[in-house]
């Protein structure tokens, strides 16, 4: 059974393909198109959909759009209510819906030769749900759904029982803890439904002193919901205008908003331990990105197991569609890797460096000549494999740099164009992290924060937070060998088992995907060398 898994209504456009209950493909369309976040969320761009991510899915597999049993819709007009009588100022959400609703017939188009009556609609949280339970290695777990809103909620708890969702509870709107986090985020100058990962960074430099007064407006109740309405931000701290200095006003407020968020999380999340028993608990939904708030919940919610889906944002309801479609007919297997997206063969690069006219070398072993670069102090661009799932380069499309020197946070920032605030975080062998780190383990998603040990602060400087923490990623030796190969290298060198990993992009840019954007990537900044497969483009060789 081949189902094809489309989310495009809100933002994160994406599309995922699975066959007889296995993940075959998925991909977010702004790696194709190269819109960061694929398009904004707003009503007149609801009709966009993933058309090159869908059909590149099928291309993968073989498949036309007539051998498709389903298409798996990540929402469910059928189900929302007009915005107002919802408790929501959007004038144009009636856009929304209506193109919600011909979605099959846009489908239809897009993809020529599908019947528009395969075309399933799934509940929004419903697919965030089994983005996360069923593709989880957990058959049986709790799931927590948390984000902006829904088609007339904004989260869900659950259980799901040899892969099969019981419905526990429901959060109806206005009331939305990721709202909540959107409206800080615009407040602070920053990109909302792009940015709050900002937030969650600047929260490290605050104090917590508008904490009670937040709590008035966000706080959970006893019964396994909350309440979250809009806040007044502007009688607590003046806006700050986009691309405008930061204060510590700032930084408090986001502290403050922080610590409720966690507050409620972590009562949504007892509540939902309390009524199933389970150890395991999986997460999707915007929210779940929050790491900080999911460490949080590894350590005090009593669950033993909390496994977050990659792409727990938009971009992952199109696997969960799929998943919670095909889990109808197949059993759906765990999820295997989030390296889900395009990949070439060496032959491929090879044709694609040669177009280019860009001098290359391939070396006898090209994760030791990264290593070699990086024990130098150079900023490596790796490109490896297939593309990531999700907004986390985890070692195929990644920055590299030494993080034993403190000022390769900041020259990575000025490389990237980013805030200097914004942490880097460190890629260690599964094997050495927990004597550095302490948290969830493994951690192979950099969805969680970890403490980072004393007597190695000042040995990893760069990829430590303000507030002593750092996002890591654990990398296993039968999945990932080049990487780790590459790690033990930079280690021989330098006595240092971590290595600095960060996404390959510039700021306000997707994360690079095919060749082209990362020559483009590595032609527009100081990158010392780009490894692209077994090749090593060295800017003194291309640049002199």
């Amino acid at each position: 059974m081949h189902v094809l898994g489309i989310n495009a209504l809100f933002h994160d456009p994406a599309a995922a393909l699975l066959t007889d209950g296995r993940v075959v493909a998925a991909a977010e369309e702004e790696r194709f198109s190269r819109r960061k976040h694929g398009k904004r969320p707003v009503p007149f761009s609801a009709w966009e959909l993933p058309e090159r991510s869908a059909r590149w899915c099928l291309a993968e597999a073989g498949l036309t759009p007539s051998d498709l049993d389903a298409v798996a819709y990540s929402y469910d007009p059928s189900l929302a209510r007009p915005a107002d009588r919802m408790g929501l100022d959007d004038p144009w959400d009636h856009l929304r819906q209506e193109y919600a609703r011909r979605a099959p017939e846009f489908l239809a188009e897009a993809l020529p030769g599908l019947d528009p009556a395969k075309v399933r609609f799934v509940p929004h949280h419903i697919a965030h749900a089994a983005s996360a339970g069923p593709v989880s290695p957990y058959p049986d777990c709790a799931v927590l759904v948390l984000d902006g809103r829904g088609e007339c909620g904004s989260h869900l708890a659950g259980r799901y029982t040899n892969r099969e969702l019981t419905v526990l509870g429901t959060q109806e709107l206005p009331d939305s803890l990721g709202l909540f986090y959107e409206d800080l985020t615009q407040h602070l100058g920053f990109l909302r439904s792009s940015d709050e990962f900002k937030v969650m960074a600047l929260a490290s430099y605050g104090t917590l002193r508008f904490a009670d007064r937040l709590r008035a407006y966000v706080h959970a109740d006893d019964r396994g919901g909350f309440r979250a309405r809009p806040v007044p931000w502007s009688e607590l701290v003046p806006p700050r205008p986009a691309g405008g200095a930061w204060s510590q006003d700032h930084a408090d407020l986001a502290a403050s908003a922080q610590l409720c968020l966690e507050e409620a999380m972590l009562s949504l999340a007892r509540w939902l331990r309390e009524r199933t028993g389970e150890d395991a608990l999986t997460m999707a939904g915007g929210v779940a990105l929050n790491c900080v708030a999911n460490t949080r919940l590894w350590r005090e919610s009593g669950f033993a197991h909390v496994w977050v889906q990659p792409a727990a944002g938009d971009a992952g309801t199109a696997l969960g569609a799929a998943a919670h479609v095909a889990g109808q007919k197949d059993t759906v297997e765990p999820m295997p890797t989030a390296a889900l997206g395009r990949g070439w063969s060496d032959a491929e690069l090879r044709a694609w460096l040669e177009r280019a006219a860009v001098p290359y070398e391939e070396p006898a072993d090209i994760a030791e000549t990264a290593a070699e670069a990086l024990a130098a102090d150079g900023i490596v661009a790796w490109f490896q494999g297939r593309s990531e799932y999700g907004p986390r380069a985890l070692g195929h499309r990644s920055l590299l740099a030494h993080p034993g020197r403190a000022e390769n946070l900041e020259r990575l920032n000025a490389v990237k164009g980013r805030e200097e605030f914004r942490p880097v975080a460190p890629m260690v062998l599964a094997e050495r992290a927990a004597e550095i780190f302490d948290g969830p383990l493994p951690s192979p998603h950099m969805l969680f924060v970890h403490d980072v040990a004393a007597d190695w602060r000042d040995r990893v400087p760069a990829v430590v937070h303000v507030d002593g923490t750092a996002r890591i990623q654990t990398v296993d030796r039968d999945q990932e060998p080049l990487v780790a190969r590459m790690i033990d290298g930079f280690e021989r060198r330098t006595g240092l088992p971590v290595v600095v990993n960060t996404s390959l992009n510039t700021a306000g840019r997707p994360m690079v995907d095919d060749p082209r954007d990362a020559l483009e990537c590595f032609g527009s900044a100081p990158v010392d060398l780009l490894v692209l497969g077994p090749f090593a483009i060295r800017r003194k060789g291309v640049f002199q």
